[in-house]
């Protein structure tokens, strides 16, 4: 990468704009938070994003990506290379619990089920941080080498049984092509940091995710005569307690670590008969493919065998989620000096992993990406104190959001500038 030939001509300039702007983009966030809508069905959210940015001087937009996704292409007045800027547009089937004006009181129904909706990972302030980012970015197109392309990205929570979605459909339908992108850029507001705070980490910083079933089929029986039967709730307690020896036993823990973890057991329906069937699943968090890969060995190896010398039989599902979020050492390396000049020097340090996924792995899979983390926690607030992301009670102090432009607009025009 090569140093502009005037050191970040930008930066009066963006820190000006994100000032004026600042108001605009609390009140997207606002409008944003009241109005939630789960994956694949931000169809509010994804028009107002729309018109957002049709409304923006020489932006290209593309709707319907992966269903509820937008595309906005913004081709600066001279040539140079593309990056992109991504925002994860979808809430969560939470009920809120924080006492704002702008409280969510949505309601819908997720895979069958009544509940509420809320914006309870901060979806709503990336989608915001990003409609500030383009407005801004527009405003000085012809100042621009290159080409930004701004990425909302539904469904990244998730999506409803036996549909597709989030970045996975996007990648397929070429969002990082036409033009083609050389790196990409995310964030994510976290209580875990006070709102000023800017946190990084080169290489995997995100775990992989994975759904492991295990269905046990027993032998029906009367609850006082066990010999009679085969007790798959005897063979699952088993197999729970066989799973806990692959991470302790099987893996090398000093290399990367690594969860399984039991969710939910459902057996019988009465306290007097053993029942034929069980059925058990749980999560499986991971630092390393590799690792990924022979846990999902040794889930299905120990289940099966399990169940045979207890006389059951048993049935593995596992279901691949998201990859490990691996952020590449080379573009990490060089964002860092760009995250110290905005947020200031002593407020940008190295976090740890967090064992929660993220499907922005799945774009650094195709081209180099940051995924980098932006405190929220007011500062007169503990973190210990502060509610997690997914939490009811989850707050953003907004104060953050306007850190959150600064940031993506400059990474992406000093990526730019340095790529020319």
């Amino acid at each position: 990468m090569n140093a502009p030939d005037k050191p970040f001509p930008f930066d009066d300039a963006l820190a000006t704009a994100a000032d004026q702007l600042e108001q605009k983009v609390i009140a997207w966030r606002r409008d944003l938070h009241a109005n939630p809508e789960l994956g694949n069905r931000e169809f509010r959210t994804s028009k107002l994003i729309a018109e957002h940015l049709k409304s923006l001087p020489g932006m290209e937009v593309i709707e319907k990506v992966a269903h509820t996704g937008v595309i906005g292409i913004l081709k600066g007045g001279r040539p140079g290379p593309v990056v992109a800027l991504r925002a994860d547009i979808d809430a969560l089937p939470v009920e809120e619990q924080v006492d704002v004006p702008f409280r969510s009181k949505a309601k819908t129904e997720w895979n069958g089920v009544q509940c509420g909706v809320m914006h309870a990972c901060g979806h709503d302030a990336h989608t915001a941080i990003q409609m500030g980012a383009a407005a801004l970015l527009s405003g000085m197109r012809e100042q621009i080498a290159g080409t930004i392309k701004f990425v909302f990205q539904p469904a990244e929570e998730g999506v409803p049984d036996d549909e597709e979605g989030g970045a996975r459909l996007m990648i397929k339908e070429k969002a990082l092509k036409n033009p083609d992108v050389g790196a990409i850029f995310g964030l994510h507001v976290t209580s875990n940091h006070h709102a000023g705070k800017v946190g990084y980490r080169s290489g995997p910083m995100m775990a992989s995710s994975d759904t492991w079933r295990v269905f046990l089929k027993g032998e029906q029986t009367h609850g006082a005569q066990p010999w009679r039967g085969v007790d798959p709730i005897v063979v699952g307690a088993q197999i729970v307690m066989g799973l806990q020896t692959i991470v302790s036993r099987k893996l090398d823990i000093a290399k990367e670590p690594s969860v399984v973890s039991v969710g939910s057991i459902h057996a019988g329906n009465r306290d007097n008969i053993i029942p034929d069937d069980l059925k058990m699943e749980g999560t499986i968090r991971a630092f390393d493919e590799a690792q990924r890969d022979s846990i999902h060995e040794h889930v299905k190896r120990i289940s099966e065998m399990i169940a045979a010398a207890g006389g059951a039989k048993a049935s593995v599902q596992i279901l691949r989620g998201y990859d490990v979020t691996v952020n590449d050492p080379a573009l990490t390396e060089w964002a860092v000096p760009t995250l110290q000049r905005v947020a200031g020097e002593t407020n940008v340090g190295i976090v740890d992993k967090v064992c929660g996924a993220e499907d922005f792995a799945f774009f650094q899979k195709e081209i180099p990406g940051l995924f980098y983390r932006l405190g929220c926690t007011p500062p007169d607030k503990a973190i210990r104190d502060s509610a997690p992301n997914h939490s009811p009670r989850f707050f953003i102090d907004e104060s953050c959001l306007k850190l959150g432009v600064k940031l993506q607009c400059t990474l992406a025009l000093d990526w730019l500038a340095a790529n020319a």
